[in-house]
């Protein structure tokens, strides 16, 4: 089936809803009444320009649609504001299955969210630890035991039929009572007898008795006839065992005159200690019952941070490694260790990170000869009343691992809880890889396994997928936080296709997002087994490898904004290179390219950095060319953003005294760096926290607008400042919504419903600002333009055009004028950053701005990656540097230098591949950037 126009209202009406998911007459955002069907049970590709309306019709048509019929079968509580609920614009969608949708979204900097609870891993492991897990003594390694009444009972029924029994525990005295005293209360509690050495006495005897015998007294609390069928007597003896465990103290003794003699004990001891019974809660770190009591869950406390006391590894401890005995008065510490460090054969003359670990630990101990660091600073905390040693402590201060925990976040004694000799603790250390291995080969009795079988099936099923998206090198217990935005991405997407769902309708906001090509093909398997489970995959994408995995390609366009959102093209791969001619299938022809590089730069200025050990960087020293387009890349997890982010930017950031952030270890910067004047990271974080913030108050173009329509006859004889035409102040904006257009509904366990304002019906201002029109419009129908819509209508208006044009050159025309900036994807944010960049003029002359781009591709079409490219060549071309993590093979492409990083992610990466040119790295063997470069070059 190609589809090269809208499909007729006919041909639509006669298709089968249970082969297909039809939408016919869609009109969100700036669908033009596209109709389409998606069939079911395939991978769908949705492509087009950034802008086109692709992710109208996957988001706000299709995921909008499914949302609002789930709603629909919810309580009275939430289904009393569908009538308010906005349908989307459509005649009708038929077909739809529950939907699931996989979205962009910023790293949550939560610092208790680590991978496992993310996943939904931990919660499981939990549960299995709970379940099987054997608590083993750390003093003898013997498991620690614990009878229970059904122990004693199956004891019990271990005799012969007939046989005849005596239930005891031993009698406890109680400090302050007489025996006789005790006595008289085990007659009143209803006890008759008692056993002393092994003899029967009437306890009401013994009462009347003037003296009382010495030895062994034990509560007799039963006796029994074993009698296998008669469950009277089954109760019977359960509640005599229950009984005798109570007034024992946790002993029970089972006697049989003349033959046996056991005694049982439910206390959870063993080698003198006392131990708790493993529960969900104490495996829990966000539990106080479970979390680390020293560190109270976190894993890090604020100590003394070694990379801070000895900052320079290179040095000797005689050259001045240990920069708080450096001073003068402190130098008094390093003295004895410098004298007498020949009586002990400490090397003197060594470089510190070259001295064995027995070595670096004898500096913070000490012996006999000399003091070490930890006294050193035991002697400074002593000393904090005086400000001076509280101003040198909180130099040395930093988040360290927490010393009882090591990290984990667990309290100790839940390290002694074990499944085959691995602790819980063990396994959030693993990587994911090893640690689906160990649960693989995991070989349990029969009625552990009956137990645990649905568990570990939950646990094997979330582990197997996110190896197989690509992270097997993260631990379960890394921080969500430290993890870049493409894995996160995939740990959101392995989360959700750990439920396996069976007839759903997956829709994904482009899943290969900072996916190295290596993983995007591992990618493509993950999204194919969703669909061989029986599921319809709709994936929003521009990545080329999965639009030629993809059954079926749906082509939004012809271009972007007011000029797109109609349904170019809709078939296969073959069909797309035989039949479109729409930008994504001029680009996969080759008939366009993104771009055409006559030669590399040459350079002569350089940054080197030297050292740089930051989490798996391997001791690397990376050469950073000025004046040219370097590109870092590798696999995902190989180490660029510990790089980039962690060791060069705050470095060169610190120096020019714009960054506090903590750089990480690294031994020194090297070069010309002194000719860098300023450095910018453009990231992908959003570009404004309010929701009322938007591209064009971003890039300061909403001033001129706002002044404009201040200089209106009638808005000048009303006295209205540029204030009035502001939605962020009190005075012309609408005070209901205070100025957003919409209110937001707080929903109960559900995302809260955004509902037009009735008030102004999202217009914003109050209806006396918007009699003030310039050209016919007034300024709420300026802020529903877009920013190509805007420049025709403000022509004549430079002072507005300069500030609009650089949003147009980096490809965001078809954005609103006035939409929320927290709508924007983490590509459109980054690019918004660069325009307003742009949009200043440059700089003064002679400044040298050093650029850091974090993926800037992100959700771009091969047309909006040539823009790109385009106002990044002209900041080099101004006499600027630009860095671009990034894995676009295009973009490598086009770079005068390229850094790789590998070979693989986690602990197999960190070290630097290849340095040079995209040229030369397409000719190397064995290499994965190698690989898909050369595929690029062809």
């Amino acid at each position: 089936m190609i589809l090269t126009d809208t499909m007729t209202s006919h041909s639509i009406d006669q298709l089968d809803p249970k082969d297909f998911i039809i939408i016919k007459n869609a009109q969100v955002n700036n669908l033009k009444n596209l109709s389409v069907a998606i069939p079911r049970n395939k991978l769908v590709v949705v492509t087009g320009l950034s802008g086109s309306g692709k992710s109208s019709l996957a988001f706000d048509t299709l995921f909008a649609e499914g949302q609002r019929m789930y709603v629909e079968s919810l309580s009275s509580y939430a289904r009393q504001f569908l009538g308010r609920m906005e349908k989307p614009e459509v005649e009708y969608i038929k077909g739809v299955s529950p939907a699931i949708a996989i979205q962009q979204k910023v790293t949550t900097k939560n610092p208790r969210s680590t991978v496992g609870t993310t996943t939904e891993i931990y919660d499981y492991l939990k549960l299995l630890f709970s379940r099987i897990g054997k608590t083993i003594s750390p003093v003898s390694g013997e498991e620690v035991k614990h009878h229970t009444v059904t122990d004693v009972v199956d004891f019990i029924n271990t005799f012969d039929e007939g046989e005849k029994v005596m239930i005891t525990c031993p009698l406890h005295w109680v400090k302050g009572r007489t025996k006789s005293q005790e006595l008289e209360l085990l007659l009143q509690k209803g006890f008759t007898r008692i056993l002393i050495n092994g003899e029967a006495y009437f306890v009401e005897d013994l009462v009347k008795a003037a003296t009382l015998l010495n030895g062994d007294y034990e509560i007799l609390i039963d006796r029994v006839s074993v009698r296998h069928d008669d469950e009277d007597n089954q109760f019977r003896i359960a509640d005599s065992v229950q009984t005798a465990f109570f007034e024992g103290h946790g002993e029970c003794t089972v006697l049989v005159p003349g033959k046996e003699r056991r005694t049982f004990s439910d206390r959870f001891e063993l080698d003198g200690m006392s131990f708790e019974l493993p529960s969900v809660n104490f495996f829990s770190f966000n539990n106080p019952y479970g979390a680390c009591k020293t560190c109270e869950g976190f894993g890090s406390v604020l100590g003394i941070d070694p990379d801070l006391v000895i900052p320079d590894k290179s040095l000797s401890v005689y050259e001045g490694a240990i920069a708080p005995w450096r001073g003068e008065s402190t130098g008094k510490w390093l003295e004895p260790l410098v004298k007498k460090g020949i009586y002990f054969d400490f090397p003197i003359h060594r470089a510190y990170e070259d001295l064995s670990d027995m070595e670096k630990e004898l500096v913070w101990t000490g012996n006999s000869y000399f003091k070490g660091l930890n006294a050193f600073f035991e002697d400074l905390e002593s000393k904090t009343h005086k400000i001076q040693y509280r101003v040198m402590l909180s130099r040395f201060r930093g988040r360290t691992t927490c010393p009882d925990c090591k990290g984990t976040r667990l309290r100790k004694d839940a390290s002694y809880v074990k499944i085959n000799s691995k602790s819980i603790a063990d396994i959030v250390l693993m990587p994911i890889n090893k640690a689906l291995a160990y649960f693989r080969d995991l070989e349990l009795p029969e009625a552990e396994q009956k137990v645990a079988n649905r568990i570990l099936k939950e646990i094997l099923n979330r582990l197997e997928y996110i190896d197989k998206v690509g992270l097997g090198y993260l631990t379960l217990n890394r921080l969500t936080s430290t993890l870049s935005g493409g894995e996160y991405q995939r740990i959101k997407l392995a989360t959700s296709l750990g439920s396996a769902l069976v007839g759903s309708m997956y829709i994904l906001d482009e899943p290969s997002i900072g996916l190295h090509p290596r993983d995007t093909d591992r990618l493509i398997e993950v999204l194919k087994s969703l669909r061989d489970l029986g599921n319809t995959v709709i994936v929003v994408e521009h990545e080329e490898k999965i639009m030629k995995a993809a059954d079926q390609i749906i082509d939004i366009g012809p271009d972007a904004g007011v000029r797109g959102g109609e349904l170019v093209f809709q078939g296969n791969l073959k069909e797309l290179l035989v039949h479109g001619q729409s930008h994504t299938a001029r680009y996969l022809k080759g008939e366009e390219k993104i771009q055409d590089k006559k030669q590399n730069r040459k350079w002569r200025d350089s940054i080197t950095v030297k050292g740089a050990r930051e989490n798996n960087l391997k001791n690397l020293t990376v050469n950073f060319p000025l004046h040219a387009l370097t590109v870092v890349t590798g696999v995902s997890g190989s180490g660029k953003s510990t790089l980039i982010k962690k060791v060069l930017y705050p470095a060169l950031g610190k120096m020019l005294g714009t960054v506090i952030d903590e750089s990480g270890k690294f031994d020194k910067l090297e070069g010309d760096y002194k000719k860098i004047t300023q450095v910018e990271f453009v990231d992908q974080n959003p570009i404004g926290k309010s929701s009322r913030s938007n591209p064009v108050t971003y890039v300061k173009a909403y001033d001129a607008i706002r002044t404009l329509y201040s200089e209106q006859p009638l808005a000048k004889q009303r006295g209205y400042k540029p204030a009035f035409f502001s939605f962020n102040v009190d005075g012309g904006r609408c005070e209901a919504c205070q100025g957003e257009g919409s209110v937001t509904v707080e929903m109960q366990f559900m995302a809260d419903i955004h509902l037009t304002c009735e008030s102004c019906k999202g217009k914003r201002f109050k209806n006396e600002i918007l009699d003030i029109k310039f050209k016919d419009k007034d300024i709420s129908d300026v802020l529903d333009m877009t920013i190509d819509e805007a420049m025709e209508f403000f022509k004549d208006k430079h002072a507005i055009i300069n500030k609009l044009q650089p949003l147009q050159e980096v490809g965001l025309g078809y954005v609103g004028m006035g939409q929320s900036s927290n709508t924007l994807s983490g590509g459109e944010a980054q690019r918004v950053k660069l325009a307003s960049f742009l949009g200043k003029g440059g700089t003064r002359p002679g400044d040298h701005v050093l650029f850091i781009f974090d993926e800037p591709t992100t959700g771009l079409h091969f047309h909006d990656i040539r823009k790109l490219l385009y106002s990044i060549n002209a900041l080099i071309d101004q006499g600027h540097s630009v860095i671009i993590i990034e894995h676009n093979t295009e973009v490598i492409k086009a770079a005068d230098w390229v850094i790789d990083l590998g070979p693989e992610g986690g602990e197999k990466g960190g070290q630097l591949i290849f340095e040079g040119t995209p040229e030369a790295l397409k000719e190397v063997e064995g290499n994965f950037t190698a690989k898909y470069l050369k595929e690029s070059f062809e």
